[in-house]
């Protein structure tokens, strides 16, 4: 085949007819899931795209827009990159378990593993541990690979069994196993952390680092090269306990204030969710905004407005875990499907090319 040659559209009969049985198993399982949210009570709501604020984290990129007004004023919006805000404004006004599948946007992401715009699921449990959160994604699981009628999920040749229990490890038993480094001495009680110790570590080991490296940049080298190549083989991960800087939104660990009640789910070396023991402190939360967009300057030149409105809701927001499960991912992993754009029904058009 020529080089030059571009495939064909998604929308061609033949790749369609392809791609249609990745679509048909998307659509059993959003419907099974749906089920499995409704006979555990909760609520499935539907947040607005459009927000003050896309997020607060500093890695992450947004799309921006503009409101206008009847009398042409022009004012900033962006593209949620999840729903979370507008889910936890729902738990200050009283909802005690909601549901939500939401288009979310980010941008700087394309690849086999990412879209700009894909399906995020998340939910919230009020007044219960994040802990309830991992039992619901054992469930969620099995009950994905049961309805595509599947005893393994798979991506490009490695695979994890959806109804054996899964492996719960904490980062910092992580780090010490698969790269030899011991992740909490660059961590102080207060939850600062050493960039200089972890430097040195990671030379030790002999992995790179460069002068302009953070503690952050660091901490994830680590992360992708060494710990996620790692999980979810065989049976899934749960990677839970990550540092507090690593772990803006949750609240600090009642039994190690250098670490978060905060997990990662992985199967087949790929993260699936991100779950939360939810922090409800405003002050702190905008604490940490605020370092996180200073970091976002640093490195990218640019910053995201704070969404007072959040913070005002977060003063009355109960104790609560939430979670956000990348959907599409959890599908073609149970389809058996290499791409993420095999999975979705209209992917967005190319660009950039």
């Amino acid at each position: 085949m020529n080089s030059a040659a571009k495939a064909s559209p998604w929308w061609t009969p033949s790749v369609h007819a392809d791609r249609r049985p990745f679509l048909i198993g998307r659509n059993a399982i959003q419907a099974a899931l749906r089920g499995f949210f409704a006979r555990e009570d909760f609520i499935e709501v539907d947040t607005a795209v459009l927000q003050i604020s896309p997020g607060n984290e500093a890695h992450l990129h947004a799309f921006a827009t503009e409101a206008v007004t009847t009398d042409g004023q022009r004012a900033p919006f962006y593209l949620h990159t999840s729903p979370e805000f507008a889910c936890k404004k729902l738990l200050s006004a009283g909802e005690q378990r909601i549901s939500c599948f939401a288009h979310v946007y980010r941008n700087r992401e394309r690849g086999p593993l990412h879209h700009p715009e894909f399906t995020m699921l998340e939910w919230y449990r009020a007044g219960e541990s994040y802990e309830s959160l991992m039992m619901d994604c054992v469930r969620i699981l099995a009950l994905a690979a049961e309805t595509a009628k599947t005893d393994r999920l798979f991506y490009r040749g490695r695979e994890s069994d959806p109804f054996a229990g899964p492996e719960r490890v904490s980062v910092a038993e992580a780090f010490e196993r698969h790269a030899g480094i011991d992740l909490l001495a660059s961590v102080a009680a207060d939850g600062s952390t050493d960039r200089e110790y972890l430097a040195a570590e990671l030379r030790r080991v002999g992995m790179r680092v460069a002068e302009d490296d953070g503690w952050a940049d660091l901490f994830s080298r680590v992360l992708v090269e060494k710990i996620e190549p790692h999980l979810g083989f065989g049976r899934v991960t749960i990677l839970d306990e990550y540092p507090v800087s690593e772990a803006a939104l949750a609240r600090p660990s009642s039994r190690d204030p250098r670490v978060a009640e905060r997990f990662e789910l992985y199967a087949c070396g790929v993260e699936l969710a991100n779950g939360f023991g939810e922090l409800t402190n405003a002050a702190e939360q905008k604490r940490r905004f605020e370092i996180e967009m200073a970091e976002k300057m640093r490195v990218y030149g640019e910053t995201y407005p704070i969404d007072e409105d959040f913070l005002a809701a977060l003063s009355s927001m109960p104790e609560a875990s939430g979670i956000a499960l990348g959907f599409d991912r959890l599908v073609m992993l149970v389809t058996g499907a290499s791409r993420i754009d095999h999975v979705l029904w209209a992917p967005v058009a190319e660009y950039g090319r």
